[in-house]
């Protein structure tokens, strides 16, 4: 077996970090970790081992063809046409590229270094910017012409946020593409970071081309639900409120009940000056107490987003001051949602009752909603406005959350008294 010790570091605050170890046993032949020794502070050593495992012929059933069925000769029958998929709302993601039907693979392919390099990227347990830079050195290699390279750089830039090399790697992978689903992947990822850029406050010139990068990706994949999401939104941005309208409607006529951008894209319809803002990331969770929570539910509730831990000693030391907020704003329409990256249930759980944490409290136990709101550093906040618009942003220990809250608390106040008064003067025939 192969052993493996990457560090993962995670920075709480300017001064201080705590890092968690993890050992590795990779059995190469089984394409399994067979141990895996996890060090975390505060919690211990947790150990999952794979026993009793035996390797064996597979059974002959599984390589015969079923009853009714015939094998065809692929060189008599063309093949299906690519068709792009439809990608749920999130980054738009497809399969690793290939050599078009019946096309002679690259000279590159060939080569013992390239091949080395490409089968070292696709070691899953390596830290992602690893595994980016060695993407990057098979690309070099093939001097620019591997499109599964591109897509797999693009996709590792994507879960760190280079927004911008996104959009460089996606230029590359479009003027190489060979497949009608290489050409929707470019499209769809550029026009999608580009409405990230400025820190997801884009430029004008940003969102034209962000928009003209997804029509052209909706030419090819008409109804991709994704894309017309992210399409909508940029014609909102470039003040096209009826052109955004009718693509969030065919968005809806695509999507099921169940989509997490469902109530956030009838928002939009209503009020497609919405979609131009910097919304916060829908989502929908349950609680430590069973209580199901969808962003976009909220009703009309300021909410604040407590991303922290156990382990965090600034989370510690911030803890009474939402202890705090909570309970003076109690009253109000507000809300605070604590966000733990614990990886140990029994220690948060029994945390949280210890230390009276009575809000709604979920545990992110594969960080997938971290990762939506791209935290890389705990204690982090996010103050979101009655409308699902992310108003503020921070990090760390000390920070005015407090001020954060109260200023959209009399924000929503505000709007409210001038609903009112708009409901008066009409009912009053003025």
């Amino acid at each position: 077996m192969r052993a493996y010790r990457p560090r993962h570091t995670h920075q709480v605050t300017g001064k201080e970090t705590i890092e968690e170890s993890i050992d590795y046993w990779y059995a190469p032949s089984l394409h399994v970790d067979m141990v895996t020794v996890t060090d975390q502070p505060g919690v211990g050593k947790t150990t999952l081992r794979f026993v009793g495992i035996s390797v064996g012929e597979p059974d002959p059933a599984l390589f015969r063809v079923p009853a009714g069925m015939t094998i065809e000769d692929s060189n008599k029958t063309p093949p299906p046409p690519v068709v792009a998929v439809n990608v749920p709302a999130g980054p738009v993601q497809t399969g690793t590229a290939v050599p078009a039907p019946g096309a002679a693979a690259p000279a590159y392919a060939s080569d013992p270094k390239f091949q080395k390099v490409v089968a070292s990227a696709k070691e899953p347990r390596l830290p992602a910017d690893e595994r980016l830079a060695r993407w990057k050195n098979a690309n070099k290699i093939s001097k620019g012409q591997c499109e599964e390279c591109l897509e797999q750089m693009i996709k590792l830039q994507i879960t760190q946020s280079q927004w911008k090399d996104v959009v460089n790697t996606a230029n590359q992978l479009d003027a190489i593409a060979t497949t009608p689903r290489e050409k929707f992947f470019a499209g769809a990822e550029r026009g999608s970071a580009l409405l990230h850029g400025n820190n997801d406050e884009p430029k004008p010139e940003q969102v034209k081309e962000a928009e003209a990068s997804m029509r052209s990706a909706l030419a090819i994949a008409p109804k991709s639900a994704n894309v017309m999401y992210i399409e909508g939104r940029a014609l909102a941005m470039l003040g096209r409120d009826d052109e955004a309208k009718a693509m969030f409607q065919s968005y809806l006529a695509l999507v099921g009940m169940a989509d997490p951008y469902r109530t956030r894209a009838e928002h939009f319809i209503e009020n497609p000056r919405l979609a131009a803002l910097r919304m916060a990331p829908a989502f929908t969770l349950t609680t430590s107490e069973g209580e199901r929570i969808s962003l976009d539910d909220m009703g009309g509730k300021v909410v604040l987003l407590d991303f922290w831990a156990t382990w965090c000693g600034p989370c510690k030391e911030s803890l009474p001051d939402i202890q705090r907020i909570a309970k003076k704003f109690a009253d109000q329409p507000f809300v605070v949602i604590s966000i733990s990256s614990d990886s140990d249930e029994m220690a948060w759980k029994n945390f949280i009752a210890n230390n009276n944490m009575t809000w709604p409290q979920y545990r992110d136990a594969n960080g997938a909603l971290s990762r939506a709101y791209g935290v890389n550093a705990i204690p982090h906040y996010f103050s979101i406005d009655t409308d699902g618009v992310l108003e503020s942003v921070k990090v760390g220990s000390g920070a005015d959350v407090e001020g954060d809250v109260k200023h959209l608390l009399d924000k929503a106040r505000d709007a409210e008294k001038k609903k009112a008064k708009q409901s008066d003067r009409a009912a009053a025939g003025g």
